[in-house]
């Protein structure tokens, strides 16, 4: 299961990034073409962030859809697998979206002194 090396990366960086912090919500931002599984990722989060700035922060996953545009006539393409055929027949594709793994938001708790 490569999505546990991946969340734990996805810790490693919020962690950096909240400098101690107390961590909300993290939200990200996983491409269907991806190969990566949301509920994979969201059950190694539930793990990975035990003892962490980020044990019981929310974790919102957006699924981005799969599109492409056609080399041939200039059509965008929805795609829920990697290749696909375009309406004028065409098979050169070339990919706008869908294989993203962003992390989109941070929200960490903000101490009033």
């Amino acid at each position: 299961m490569h999505e546990l090396g991946i969340t734990q990366n996805i810790v490693a960086i919020v962690s950096e990034h909240a400098q101690g912090s107390k961590v909300r919500r993290v939200v990200l931002e996983i491409g269907l073409l991806s190969a990566i599984l949301p509920d994979a990722i969201q059950f190694c989060f539930d793990i990975c962030t035990q003892g962490t700035v980020l044990a019981g922060a929310i974790l919102e996953i957006k699924e981005i859809p799969g599109l492409a545009q056609c080399r041939q006539c200039g059509a965008k393409v929805t795609l829920d697998k990697p290749f696909g055929i375009c309406n004028c027949g065409s098979w050169q594709l070339d990919l706008i979206t869908g294989e993203e793994l962003k992390i989109k938001e941070i929200e960490i708790e903000e101490l009033c002194v």
